[in-house]
Protein backbone atom coordinates (compact mmCIF):
# COMPACT_ATOMS: atom_id res chain seq x y z
CA UNK A 1 0.00 0.00 0.00
CA UNK A 2 1.27 3.44 -1.03
CA UNK A 3 1.57 6.84 1.20
CA UNK A 4 -0.77 8.07 -0.55
CA UNK A 5 -3.32 5.00 -0.51
CA UNK A 6 -2.81 5.08 3.36
CA UNK A 7 -3.28 9.04 3.93
CA UNK A 8 -6.56 8.22 1.68
CA UNK A 9 -7.46 5.62 3.95
CA UNK A 10 -6.87 7.87 6.90
CA UNK A 11 -8.94 10.46 5.43
CA UNK A 12 -12.14 8.08 4.75
CA UNK A 13 -11.64 7.08 8.37
CA UNK A 14 -11.70 10.19 9.96
CA UNK A 15 -14.68 11.47 7.90
CA UNK A 16 -16.77 8.43 8.78
CA UNK A 17 -15.92 8.44 12.58
CA UNK A 18 -16.63 12.10 12.72
CA UNK A 19 -19.67 11.36 11.20
CA UNK A 20 -20.75 8.60 13.19
CA UNK A 21 -21.85 9.37 16.74
CA UNK A 22 -21.53 5.57 17.75
CA UNK A 23 -18.77 2.82 16.70
CA UNK A 24 -17.05 0.28 18.32
CA UNK A 25 -13.85 -1.55 17.82
CA UNK A 26 -13.71 -5.37 17.84
CA UNK A 27 -11.48 -8.12 17.60
CA UNK A 28 -12.28 -11.25 15.45
CA UNK A 29 -8.87 -12.90 15.98
CA UNK A 30 -9.27 -16.98 15.80
CA UNK A 31 -12.98 -16.31 14.14
CA UNK A 32 -12.90 -18.65 11.07
CA UNK A 33 -14.10 -16.96 7.91
CA UNK A 34 -17.21 -18.55 8.16
CA UNK A 35 -18.35 -16.76 11.78
CA UNK A 36 -16.48 -13.53 10.50
CA UNK A 37 -18.70 -13.54 6.99
CA UNK A 38 -21.92 -14.23 9.52
CA UNK A 39 -21.16 -11.83 11.79
CA UNK A 40 -20.81 -9.03 8.59
CA UNK A 41 -23.56 -10.44 7.37
CA UNK A 42 -25.63 -10.05 10.56
CA UNK A 43 -24.13 -6.14 11.01
CA UNK A 44 -25.66 -5.66 7.32
CA UNK A 45 -28.95 -6.58 8.74
CA UNK A 46 -29.13 -4.64 11.40
CA UNK A 47 -27.93 -1.27 9.29
CA UNK A 48 -24.66 -1.24 10.70
CA UNK A 49 -21.19 -0.94 8.73
CA UNK A 50 -18.20 -3.05 10.00
CA UNK A 51 -14.93 -2.80 8.64
CA UNK A 52 -11.26 -4.28 9.35
CA UNK A 53 -8.13 -1.14 9.41
CA UNK A 54 -5.20 -1.70 10.36
CA UNK A 55 -4.07 -0.21 13.90
CA UNK A 56 -2.08 2.51 12.45
CA UNK A 57 -4.48 3.65 10.44
CA UNK A 58 -7.24 3.78 12.78
CA UNK A 59 -4.81 5.89 15.92
CA UNK A 60 -3.95 8.02 13.05
CA UNK A 61 -7.98 9.02 12.31
CA UNK A 62 -8.58 9.07 15.52
CA UNK A 63 -6.07 11.83 16.24
CA UNK A 64 -7.13 14.22 13.28
CA UNK A 65 -10.60 13.59 15.84
CA UNK A 66 -11.20 16.53 18.45
CA UNK A 67 -12.00 14.21 21.23
CA UNK A 68 -9.84 12.10 23.90
CA UNK A 69 -8.76 9.08 22.91
CA UNK A 70 -5.80 8.09 25.27
CA UNK A 71 -7.72 5.59 26.64
CA UNK A 72 -8.16 3.49 23.70
CA UNK A 73 -4.16 3.88 23.34
CA UNK A 74 -3.08 3.19 26.90
CA UNK A 75 -5.42 0.02 27.59
CA UNK A 76 -4.43 -1.78 24.19
CA UNK A 77 -7.44 -1.67 22.61
CA UNK A 78 -5.40 -0.69 19.15
CA UNK A 79 -3.45 -3.77 19.49
CA UNK A 80 -4.21 -7.18 17.68
CA UNK A 81 -6.37 -7.32 15.10
CA UNK A 82 -9.24 -4.78 14.62
CA UNK A 83 -12.76 -4.02 12.81
CA UNK A 84 -14.64 -1.37 13.70
CA UNK A 85 -18.82 -1.13 13.92
CA UNK A 86 -19.58 1.90 12.38
CA UNK A 87 -23.33 2.60 14.08
CA UNK A 88 -25.37 5.61 12.41
CA UNK A 89 -28.34 6.06 14.93
CA UNK A 90 -28.15 3.23 17.60
CA UNK A 91 -25.69 3.31 20.58
CA UNK A 92 -26.71 0.04 22.00
CA UNK A 93 -27.53 -2.15 18.59
CA UNK A 94 -23.83 -3.25 18.19
CA UNK A 95 -23.98 -4.41 21.83
CA UNK A 96 -26.75 -6.12 21.23
CA UNK A 97 -25.24 -7.82 18.23
CA UNK A 98 -21.66 -8.39 19.78
CA UNK A 99 -23.79 -9.83 22.85
CA UNK A 100 -25.84 -12.02 20.80
CA UNK A 101 -23.01 -13.39 18.52
CA UNK A 102 -20.79 -14.04 21.34
CA UNK A 103 -23.76 -16.22 23.55
CA UNK A 104 -24.33 -18.10 20.33
CA UNK A 105 -21.59 -20.63 20.48
CA UNK A 106 -19.00 -20.62 23.44
CA UNK A 107 -16.49 -21.02 20.49
CA UNK A 108 -16.87 -17.30 19.78
CA UNK A 109 -14.08 -15.65 19.57
CA UNK A 110 -15.39 -11.93 19.04
CA UNK A 111 -14.84 -9.63 21.63
CA UNK A 112 -15.26 -5.85 22.00
CA UNK A 113 -11.97 -3.77 22.32
CA UNK A 114 -13.52 -0.27 22.52
CA UNK A 115 -16.50 1.49 22.44
CA UNK A 116 -17.05 5.49 21.55
CA UNK A 117 -20.49 6.61 22.11
CA UNK A 118 -21.09 10.25 21.86
CA UNK A 119 -17.25 10.35 22.70
CA UNK A 120 -17.69 8.74 25.63
CA UNK A 121 -15.08 5.97 26.07
CA UNK A 122 -15.99 2.00 26.77
CA UNK A 123 -13.11 -0.34 26.84
CA UNK A 124 -12.80 -3.91 27.69
CA UNK A 125 -15.13 -6.77 26.73
CA UNK A 126 -16.48 -7.23 30.24
CA UNK A 127 -18.41 -3.66 29.12
CA UNK A 128 -20.46 -5.27 26.62
CA UNK A 129 -23.74 -5.45 29.56
CA UNK A 130 -23.29 -2.15 29.72
CA UNK A 131 -23.78 -0.84 26.34
CA UNK A 132 -26.32 -3.23 26.21
CA UNK A 133 -28.10 -1.64 29.10
CA UNK A 134 -27.90 2.15 27.01
CA UNK A 135 -30.99 3.37 26.07
CA UNK A 136 -31.92 4.87 22.80
CA UNK A 137 -33.17 8.74 22.49
CA UNK A 138 -36.44 7.35 21.53
CA UNK A 139 -36.67 5.50 24.63
CA UNK A 140 -36.02 8.31 26.50
CA UNK A 141 -37.90 10.50 25.60
CA UNK A 142 -41.02 7.86 26.12
CA UNK A 143 -40.19 7.90 29.46
CA UNK A 144 -40.11 11.50 30.04
CA UNK A 145 -43.03 11.45 28.39
CA UNK A 146 -44.95 8.97 30.44
CA UNK A 147 -43.51 10.89 33.88
CA UNK A 148 -44.86 14.06 32.74
CA UNK A 149 -47.83 13.04 31.62
CA UNK A 150 -48.78 10.75 35.47
CA UNK A 151 -49.42 13.24 37.71
CA UNK A 152 -51.90 14.49 35.14
CA UNK A 153 -53.24 11.05 34.78
CA UNK A 154 -53.45 10.92 39.21
CA UNK A 155 -55.31 13.94 38.93
CA UNK A 156 -57.98 13.15 36.40
CA UNK A 157 -58.59 9.92 37.72
CA UNK A 158 -59.16 11.46 41.33
CA UNK A 159 -61.48 13.72 39.92
CA UNK A 160 -63.43 11.07 38.37
CA UNK A 161 -63.45 8.62 40.96
CA UNK A 162 -64.86 11.53 43.08
CA UNK A 163 -67.36 12.37 40.94
CA UNK A 164 -68.95 8.69 41.44
CA UNK A 165 -68.34 8.88 45.20
CA UNK A 166 -70.71 12.07 45.32
CA UNK A 167 -73.07 10.77 43.06
CA UNK A 168 -73.30 7.68 45.31
CA UNK A 169 -73.53 9.90 48.54
CA UNK A 170 -76.31 11.46 46.65
CA UNK A 171 -78.15 8.52 45.79
CA UNK A 172 -77.47 7.00 49.35
CA UNK A 173 -79.17 10.14 51.01
CA UNK A 174 -82.13 10.63 48.84
CA UNK A 175 -83.07 6.96 49.39
CA UNK A 176 -82.69 7.29 53.40
CA UNK A 177 -84.94 10.38 53.13
CA UNK A 178 -87.69 8.31 51.57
Amino acid sequence: MTREEKYAIVDDLTAKLKNTEFFYITNTDGMSVAQVNDFRRACFQKGLEYKVFKNSLIKKALQNLDADFNDFYNKGVLKGFSGIIFSPESAKEPAVLIKDFQNKGKDSKLKLKGASISFGLFVGNDQVDTLVAIKSKNELIGEVIGLLQSPARNVISALQSGGQTIAGLVKTLSEKGQ
